[in-house]
C-alpha cells in the first residue's frame, strides 16, 4: 500500500514517541480492545516510570497488567485493579502510585481533555473519599466536584479497520473509551487489524476520523486467553 500519509508506520519507529517518565492512554477493557503488539512493544523497550491512564488494571496477564506487573508503571489513574493482582500487590507495598476515579467520571474526564474543557462537575462521590483535595462548585444552589480533565503524550487505540489517513473503524464494545482517549492524546498511536486505502471505508461506520491519528502500525493479533 503506497503510504500517501506517512502515517503507516513499524512497531519499532512507533516507539520512539514513548519514552521513560511519559503519560500514556490504554484502551480497552479488562484488555479487551487494547492493543497486544504496542503494549508488549512498550515492556520490550523497557521504558520506566510511566503513568498509565486506563479504565481498569487490565485482567492477570492481559492488557496493562503486563507493564504494571512488570513496574514500569510509576502512577496508575484508572477506576478499578480488582482483577490485577499485581497491581494491588504493588498499590500496598507503596510502589504503585493509584488515583481512582468512577468509570464514567474517568471516561467524561478523558473526553474533557479531548475537547479542551478544563475539567468537569459531577455530583458523583460526594460525601465520600472521593472528594477529598478536590474543588467543590455551587451551581444554581447545587454542589458539584470539580473533575479535572487528562490528556497524556501518547494514546494507544485498537481498531478493526483504518484507512491510510487514519480513519478508524471499531469492533463492538472498542468503542467505548478508544474514540475518546484517541482525541485526548499529543501523539495517537492505532493498531490496527485491518488497513486498507482511503476511500475504502463506508463514511458511516467511522467512528474516529483520521485528523485524530499520528501513526498507524498493524499488528499480529490479539491476547491468547490462558484459561482457554
Amino acid at each position: 500500500m503506497q503510504n500517501r500519509f506517512n502515517k503507516i508506520k513499524t512497531i519499532d519507529e512507533a516507539m520512539k514517541h514513548i519514552t521513560d517518565g511519559c503519560t500514556i492512554m490504554i484502551a480497552g477493557f479488562g484488555g479487551i480492545g487494547s492493543s497486544y503488539d504496542l503494549i508488549q512493544a512498550i515492556i520490550k523497550k523497557g521504558v520506566k516510570d510511566l503513568t498509565l491512564i486506563s479504565i481498569d488494571a487490565g485482567d492477570p496477564d492481559v492488557g496493562p497488567d503486563h507493564i504494571v506487573g512488570n513496574k514500569q508503571c510509576k502512577k496508575l489513574i484508572t477506576s478499578h485493579i480488582g482483577a490485577t493482582k499485581a497491581a494491588g500487590e504493588l498499590l500496598n507495598s507503596g510502589e504503585l502510585e493509584v488515583e481512582f476515579s468512577p468509570q464514567g467520571t474517568l471516561a467524561e474526564r478523558i473526553r474533557a481533555g479531548g475537547v479542551g474543557l478544563a475539567g468537569i462537575l459531577t455530583d458523583i462521590g460526594m460525601g465520600t473519599v472521593i472528594e477529598d483535595g478536590k474543588d467543590k462548585v455551587k451551581v444554581n444552589g447545587n454542589e458539584y466536584l470539580l473533575e479535572t480533565a487528562l490528556r497524556a503524550d501518547v494514546a494507544i487505540i485498537k481498531a478493526e479497520k483504518a484507512d491510510e489517513f487514519g480513519n478508524l473503524v471499531y469492533s463492538k464494545t472498542a468503542r467505548g473509551l478508544n474514540p475518546l482517549m484517541a482525541r485526548a492524546a499529543d501523539i495517537t498511536i492505532v493498531d490496527a487489524n485491518e488497513i486498507v486505502e482511503l476511500g475504502d471505508l463506508d463514511p458511516e461506520t467511522v467512528i474516529t476520523p483520521g485528523a485524530f491519528v499520528d501513526i498507524i502500525v498493524k499488528g499480529e493479533g490479539d491476547w491468547t486467553w490462558g484459561w482457554q
